[in-house]
C-alpha cells in the first residue's frame, strides 16, 4: 500500500508460506534498499525511476565484476586486484552506489520532489556509507584502492548516461509534446475532445501525486513524452523506425475497432461496479482458482496443485469488492510507494528472503554468495524494467491514447450506441448494458425508480452503475456503487490524482511487471515463488481511498506471472486503463524481459566481448560505399581496412557505442586497389 498525504505509512505483511523469514543481506542489498528509500521520497515518475534503478544496479554490478576474472562490466571495465577480494568488493560496490545515488537523487534531478525529501535522501546516503565504515568525502578516482575503483565506476556511468536523451540535467523535462485535446476540468461534468482517441490532460483545483505529494502545477503535463529517445539496454529498432516493439494501433472510436473501443470502456465501468463491499459476493481468490493465464489474457482457471507441496491450494475466500479495491491500491505504486519498477525490486528481495530459497543461478549449479546473486539479480531485473519503460513510453507517445476518465465521459455525454431507434442514440455513445449502462427515462426517475435520485433533468442522459467517487471521510466512509450520470464518472482513485499524467496505451504496470517476472522465472529456474506460494496480507481498514477492506485480504500468487498479471488487472479495477492497454502491455513486457535476460547473462560469462557485429556494405553515388553494423551500447567499435588481410589501417579510433547501429562512409583510394577489405572490431575498452 502507499503513504497517506499526512505521511503515515501503511502496513503490508509478507508471508512466503512461512511466518518467519531468514535474511542474509549483502552490501548490494543494503544499497538497493537505500535506492528504494529514495524512490519513496521522490516524485513518482516511473520511467525516471526505472532508469535510476538500472544505472545504480549497473554500478553495483560493474564494481563487483572489476574483481572477477570472467565477468565483464556493463559500462566500466577494469581488472582490479586486492589481497582481500571480498572486502574490496564491499568497499567498491558501496562507493559506486553512493556516488550514483548522490548524483541521481539531487534537487536538479528531481525538481518536483519536495526539497526536504531530497535532503533527507542525501542524509540517508551519507549515513549509510558512514555506517559501513567509509568516508563520504573520499571522492578520489586515482589509485588501486577499492574506493577509487568504485568512484571510477560511478564516474563512468554518470558521465556516459548523461547524454542518453533523458534530459537528466534539465530535470527530465520535455518540450516536444503538445496535447491535441484541451484539459478536462474535473469540477465540471463531461468533456470536450478534439480527438476522442487521443490523450487529454486533467486540470485540478489542487493536485497531488499518486503518493500524496502536493504538486506545483494544476494542469497535467505528459510525463516522459521524450522517453522514446532514451537509450535502452537490449532493445533495438531498424533505422527510421520509432517503435522498438509495436503492439499495433489500438481500437479507435469511429475507426478500426470502433466497437472494441466502446466495449472496452464498458468493461471498465463493469469493473467499477464491483467495488461495493456491502453487496459483493465472496470469491475464491487462491491460486487454485485464479491465475495461470495465457500471455496477455485473463483466461486462467488456476493451478491444479502446488508443485512444491504436491497438494491442492487451499481456498482463499475474499469479498470481491475488497479484492478489487485492495489490488487497485496495492499495485498502484508499490507497498510503500516504490513505483511499479521499484515494486518488483521489493518482490525480488522478498523471494531471496524466503528460508527455503537457494541462490542457484537458473535453479542449478553451486549456491552463489549473497553479493554475486544480488548484483546479478538487480542488474537483470532493472535492465528489463528500464527497457520496459522505454518500450512502453515509446508507445504512449506514438499512439497518444485516451484514458478512461476522458473516453467514458465523452461516450456517456454523447448517448447510447446500441439502439438506433431508441432514445439518446448517437453512433459515438456507450453501448447499453442492462443494470450497468442505461438511458434515464421519465419512468426510472419516478419514486422507487432506480434513477430517481438523478432528477428529472437527467431524463435522456446516460446513467451508469459504478463506484460513486471518493467519500467525504475516506477513513470511515465508502463511495459505494450506485447510479450516476456517465459524464460524471471517475476511476477508483483519489480525487486529487484521478489518472496518471501520460497516455494510456500501453499499460506501464503490465509491461514492467511481466518484464520482471520473465527475469525472475529464468533467474530462479522456476516460474513458481519459493514454496509454490507467495502471500501478502492487507489488514482490515488499511485502504487509502475509502474505508476498508472490511476484513484482512490475503493476496496470493503461485507464480511470478500470476503476480504480474494481477498488477495489470489492478489497473482495470482502478479505472486507469481499458483492457487493450493491459493485454498487449503484458506481451510487450515479456519481450522486454526475455531480451534483457538474453543479453544480460552474456556479461556474466564474458561472451559479450566475442560477439561479432553484423556488417553490410551498400554502394553509394560518386564511388562511395556505406558500411553499416550492429553494436551493443557501451562497448567500443572501430573500422579497419586492409588489402592483404594482414596489414590493417584504422579508419578511426575506438568509439563507445550509444546506439544499436552505426554507419561509416568510405571512398576507395585511387587508383582503385584490386582488393579492399573492411572489418569492424569490437572491444570492451578504448
Amino acid at each position: 500500500m502507499k503513504k497517506r498525504p499526512s505521511g503515515g505509512a501503511l502496513a503490508a505483511i509478507l508471508l512466503l508460506t512461512s511466518p518467519s523469514l531468514a535474511r542474509a543481506e549483502s552490501v548490494a542489498r543494503t544499497w538497493n534498499e537505500e535506492l528504494l528509500g529514495a524512490v519513496r521520497l521522490s516524485f513518482p515518475d516511473p520511467p525516471v525511476h526505472a532508469r535510476n534503478l538500472f544505472h545504480v544496479s549497473a554500478a553495483l554490478y560493474d564494481a563487483w565484476s572489476a574483481y572477477d576474472p570472467v565477468a565483464v562490466g556493463y559500462l566500466h571495465r577494469e581488472d582490479a586486484t586486492a589481497p582481500d577480494v571480498a572486502a574490496a568488493r564491499h568497499e567498491a560496490v558501496s562507493y559506486a552506489a553512493y556516488r550514483v545515488l548522490t548524483h541521481r537523487y539531487s534537487v536538479v534531478a528531481h525538481p518536483n520532489t519536495p526539497a526536504a525529501n531530497v535532503l533527507l535522501a542525501q542524509a540517508n546516503f551519507d549515513a549509510r556509507l558512514a555506517s559501513l565504515g567509509y568516508d563520504p568525502n573520499n571522492s578520489s578516482t586515482t589509485g588501486d584502492s577499492p574506493a577509487a575503483v568504485g568512484n571510477r565506476v560511478a564516474e563512468t556511468i554518470i558521465s556516459w548516461t548523461a547524454g542518453d536523451n533523458s534530459n537528466e540535467a534539465g530535470g527530465y523535462t520535455d518540450n516536444t509534446y503538445t496535447a491535441v485535446n484541451e484539459p478536462l476540468i474535473l469540477e465540471f461534468a463531461g468533456t470536450t475532445l478534439v480527438d476522442p482517441n487521443r490523450w487529454q490532460p486533467l486540470e485540478f483545483v489542487e493536485a497531488f501525486s499518486q503518493t500524496g505529494q502536493p504538486l506545483q502545477f494544476t494542469i497535467q503535463e505528459f510525463i516522459g513524452a521524450h522517453w522514446r529517445d532514451v537509450w535502452p539496454f537490449a532493445l533495438s529498432r531498424e533505422p527510421g523506425e520509432t517503435l522498438y516493439l509495436d503492439p499495433g494501433i489500438p481500437p479507435e472510436l469511429e475507426g478500426a475497432g470502433d466497437q472494441e473501443f466502446k466495449d472496452g470502456n464498458a468493461e471498465v465501468i463493469r469493473y467499477s461496479s464491483l467495488l461495493d463491499p456491502t453487496s459483493a459476493p465472496v470469491l475464491d481468490c487462491s491460486p487454485g482458482n485464479i491465475g495461470n493465464n495465457s500471455l496477455g489474457a485473463n483466461d486462467g482457471t488456476g493451478h491444479v496443485k502446488n508443485p512444491v507441496t504436491d497438494a491442492p491450494y487451499a481456498a482463499n475466500l475474499v469479498n470481491e469488492a475488497d479484492f478489487g479495491r485492495v489490488i487497485a491500491e496495492y499495485w498502484a505504486d508499490g507497498p510503500e510507494s516504490e513505483t511499479p519498477p521499484g515494486h518488483w525490486n521489493v518482490i525480488a528481495n522478498e523471494v531471496v528472503d524466503h528460508p527455503d530459497f537457494e541462490r542457484r543461478f537458473m535453479g542449478a549449479g553451486p549456491v552463489l554468495d549473497e553479493l554475486e546473486w544480488d548484483v546479478k539479480m538487480y542488474f537483470l531485473i532493472n535492465a528489463a524494467v528500464h527497457d520496459a519503460a522505454v518500450a512502453a513510453w515509446t508507445c504512449k507517445r506514438e499512439y497518444d491514447y485516451v484514458r478512461p476518465i476522458s473516453s467514458i465521459r465523452y461516450l456517456g455525454q454523447k448517448g447510447q450506441s446500441s439502439d438506433p431507434t431508441g432514445p439518446s442514440y448517437h453512433e459515438e455513445g456507450l453501448p447499453l448494458v442492462p443494470d450497468l449502462i442505461e438511458v434515464v427515462t421519465a419512468t426510472t426517475t419516478q419514486p422507487g425508480g432506480r434513477h430517481r435520485h438523478l432528477g428529472l433533468g437527467a431524463i435522456g442522459k446516460i446513467a451508469i452503475r459504478t463506484w460513486q467517487g471518493e467519500p467525504a471521510d475516506p477513513a470511515t466512509q465508502i463511495g459505494g456503487v450506485g447510479w450516476i450520470l456517465a459524464d460524471r464518472w471517475v476511476p477508483y482513485q483519489r480525487d486529487t490524482f484521478v489518472t496518471p499524467a501520460f497516455a494510456g496505451y500501453l499499460s506501464g504496470h503490465s509491461t514492467f511487471s511481466r518484464a520482471a517476472a520473465e527475469v525472475l522465472t529464468r533467474l530462479t529456474g522456476s516460474e513458481f515463488f519459493p514454496g509454490g506460494l507467495a502471500t501478502h496480507i492487507i489488514p482490515a481498514g488499511d485502504l487509502e481511498f475509502e474505508a476498508g477492506p472490511t476484513a484482512a485480504v490475503s493476496l496470493q500468487w503461485a507464480t511470478y506471472y500470476d503476480a504480474s498479471d494481477q498488477a495489470g488487472l489492478s489497473r482495470l479495477y482502478g479505472g486507469i486503463h481499458v483492457p487493450v492497454d493491459d493485454g498487449p502491455g503484458r506481451a510487450m513486457g515479456s519481450q522486454c524481459g526475455i531480451g534483457a535476460w538474453e543479453l544480460g547473462i552474456r556479461y556474466f560469462d564474458g561472451s559479450i566481448l566475442h560477439e561479432r557485429p553484423q556488417l553490410t556494405v551498400t554502394p553509394m553515388p560518386n564511388g562511395q560505399y556505406r558500411l553499416d553494423w550492429t553494436q551493443r551500447r557501451g562497448l567500443f567499435y572501430k573500422v579497419r581496412r586492409t588489402g592483404d588481410l594482414e596489414n590493417f589501417t584504422d579508419e578511426f579510433p575506438f568509439e563507445r557505442a550509444s546506439q544499436e547501429r552505426a554507419s561509416h562512409s568510405i571512398s576507395l583510394p585511387f587508383p582503385t586497389p584490386e582488393r579492399e577489405f573492411y572489418q569492424v572490431e569490437q572491444s570492451g575498452s578504448e
